[in-house]
């Protein structure tokens, strides 16, 4: 047992320092393209652009119906057969981009949807164009909506980066199997990546919960 709680403190340092410098921003950058994607895609659904919103609406159903785990393995594999070579951490961000938007599209759109009718009637009976009801009226009542869904999403995705060790990305996960592959310690291992992931969502729950906090005074204010 002894060897049990040496190898979990010897290996916690290297796989926390792994998750700061690659996890933590690796989540960062997936989220932040997945937001502009998903925002694109709910708009046009909202907007009820023809084939754009067929478009988006047959993205969302490939991506929502087939496993994280493998459009990582198409892209990983699929880009370099078409010419595009991507070392593995761009495929990871752009797979688990292309993932989080069709999640997050259907949060911010159901968002929108959920804006009364009567505010962007009030908006055109004002003279507001269709870009200044939305920037001004909708879209901020929306996300404050969506927010609480997106932060959930995001902590989800901060999980799922456990997954781009499988295209050779050097993250917590391929770190911790490779100490096992010397060390034979498996459990101390992954309870080392367990909570270092437990580390990092409780960080991100209390900026959701922050960032929640701060929504709900902004509204009381304009109220």
């Amino acid at each position: 047992m002894e060897g049990f709680w040496t190898v979990m403190r010897d290996n916690f340092g290297e796989l926390f320092m792994r998750g700061l410098i690659v996890t933590l921003p690796l989540t960062v950058a997936s989220f932040s393209l997945g937001l502009v994607i998903a925002m694109f895609t709910a708009m046009v659904q909202f907007a009820n652009v023809d084939y754009l919103k067929q478009a988006a609406r047959f993205y969302i159903w490939i991506i929502r119906g087939t496993p994280l785990l493998v459009q990582l393995y198409v892209l990983f594999y699929l880009l370099p057969s078409i010419g595009i070579l991507l070392p593995p951490g761009p495929t990871a961000v752009l797979a688990l981009s292309l993932n989080e938007g069709a999640y997050c599209a259907e949060t911010i759109r159901a968002s929108l949807e959920a804006v009364p009718a009567g505010q962007i009637e009030a908006g055109y009976c004002v003279g507001m164009s269709y870009g200044q009801i939305m920037r001004r009226v909708v879209v901020p009542q929306a996300m404050r909506t969506a927010f609480p869904p997106l932060g959930n999403s995001l902590i989800s995705m901060l999980k799922d980066t456990s997954l781009v060790a499988n295209i050779t990305v050097v993250e917590m996960m391929m770190v911790a199997k490779k100490a096992m592959s010397v060390n034979f310690k498996t459990l101390a291992m992954y309870i080392d990546v367990a909570i270092i992931y437990l580390l990092f969502s409780t960080a991100l729950s209390m900026l959701q919960r922050f960032g929640e906090k701060k929504l709900n005074q902004r509204g009381v204010k304009r109220a």
